[in-house]
């Protein structure tokens, strides 16, 4: 028998790990806060990006080599990033967005997740790295991202995909892992709804202490979309012309490689439905919100605004968030979100309402050519009510308006506003005249 020692493989360090934020799709179910703009660049919880999330938790992790792939909509994607994300000369760090092009050899736009990485392989190949780490760009969550690399390298795994325990009515709406006691996966089925299936998915009870899962109820083992590959490994699944990571590539690489599961239990919201992003946004304004955004040990970043405080000149507030740069009139706000330069009238009333509020304030020229189109000034007018709705940036509300979706059908396409899952969606440079209902 050989005495020669197996070299163990190297800790994670920020000069081994790239990592890869998928910008997604056209965002049809975010629609219409995406109809302008790319699903990472939806504005966030007042003053943030969707994609602002993904990015610090890879810069909390020390991890700062970082691209964002998109298509759809990029440019304020890309004016977000180039603003917010700058490293100095000897980091070595970069956040950059890789967008879709054509190309000698291919002409087509990503079809899908894995094709979008495959067509940037020649990119991220120009740099030294062991191991890739792929993430979603419109997720909300906060993780260490070291603690995932570390067990897939001190496991040996060739693919460590990061999953969360569910229980059992969420689980028929994502795909599911099971694993066996060492963490290997050993299947995965996409949204089970046969009871039969779900049963023999079931995170077996005890395990639960082994894996350090908290808690009593019965759970499923969701994937969360980060996955961490190998270099090499990453190339060879690649190698080939499927275009989805979660339909194609992960199925059948947990047949012919070492796939382990990395379990995170932590608030984890995935923001791919009108009603999913207003909620989220809501719950900012909760006593104790699930997603802590003033938690300075792994803090979430942002383009730096050169704003003025808020001002508040007389208002009954109940459970909000007020960005910077507001002027809030004497009103009322409950369960709300007021997002940068947002402009309140006297005698507003805003309850459970996201403003995403405004890229720029009104001149006093603006102001009066507006009037003279019967068009009233940016921000919300006088003695409105607002309730269940999510008012896109730079809408021009009027004075005495009502924006409700009581009574009215979940799903509506109006020339002047939207509703999705039952909230009314103003669109981004909407205008809602004077005395008008919705």
């Amino acid at each position: 028998m050989s005495n020669t020692l197996v070299p163990k493989r190297q800790a994670p360090s920020t000069s081994n790990v790239m990592c890869v934020i998928m910008g997604g799709g056209a965002g049809t179910r975010l629609f219409p806060l995406t109809k302008d703009r790319s699903k990472p660049a939806v504005p966030l919880a007042a003053k943030y990006r969707l994609v602002d999330i993904p990015i610090s938790n890879c810069i909390n992790s020390g991890f700062k080599r970082v691209y964002v792939l998109t298509q759809f909509n990029s440019a304020s994607l890309h004016r977000h990033i180039s603003q917010s994300y700058k490293f100095d000369h000897f980091s070595g760090g970069f956040v950059e967005i890789l967008a879709a092009e054509q190309t000698l050899n291919d002409t087509t736009w990503y079809q899908g997740t894995a094709d979008a990485v495959r067509k940037n392989l020649v990119h991220l190949y120009n740099h030294d790295f062991d191991y890739v780490l792929i993430l979603s760009g419109d997720q909300l969550y906060r993780m260490d991202f070291r603690r995932i690399v570390e067990q897939h390298i001190e496991s040996q795994s060739e693919l460590t995909i990061a999953t969360i325990p569910v229980v059992r009515k969420d689980a028929q709406s994502l795909g599911i892992m099971q694993v066996n006691p060492e963490r290997r996966i050993t299947r995965f089925v996409e949204k089970p709804k046969d009871p039969a299936v779900l049963d023999s998915l079931r995170l077996p009870s005890e395990l639960y202490e082994k894996f350090g899962v908290v808690g009593s109820d019965e759970y499923f083992l969701a994937s969360m979309g980060i996955y961490v590959f190998n270099r090499s490994v990453l190339t060879k699944l690649l190698d080939n012309s499927q275009v989805d990571f979660g339909k194609h590539i992960i199925p059948g690489a947990i047949q012919t490689h070492r796939v382990s599961s990395h379990i995170f239990q932590g608030y984890w919201e995935d923001i791919g439905t009108i009603r999913a992003f207003f909620e989220a946004n809501l719950d900012v304004a909760a006593d104790l919100p699930r997603f802590n955004f003033f938690d300075m040990s792994a803090p979430i970043y942002t383009r730096p605004r050169f704003l003025p405080a808020s001002k508040v000149n007389g208002a009954q507030i109940d459970h909000a968030v007020i960005s910077d740069g507001c002027i809030v009139n004497p009103c009322k706000i409950s369960n709300a979100i007021i997002g940068i330069r947002s402009i309140l009238g006297h005698g507003v009333t805003l309850h459970r309402t996201v403003l995403l509020g405004n890229d720029y304030y009104e001149s006093i020229g603006s102001i009066k050519e507006n009037a003279a189109l019967g068009r009233p000034p940016i921000g919300i007018g006088g003695n409105t009510r607002i309730e269940n709705a999510i008012i896109d940036k730079n809408a021009r509300i009027g004075a005495n308006v009502v924006i409700s979706p009581a009574g009215k059908p979940d799903h509506v396409d109006h020339p002047m506003y939207f509703i999705r899952d039952g909230i009314v969606v103003i669109p981004k440079n909407g205008v809602v005249p004077d005395n008008t209902v919705i």
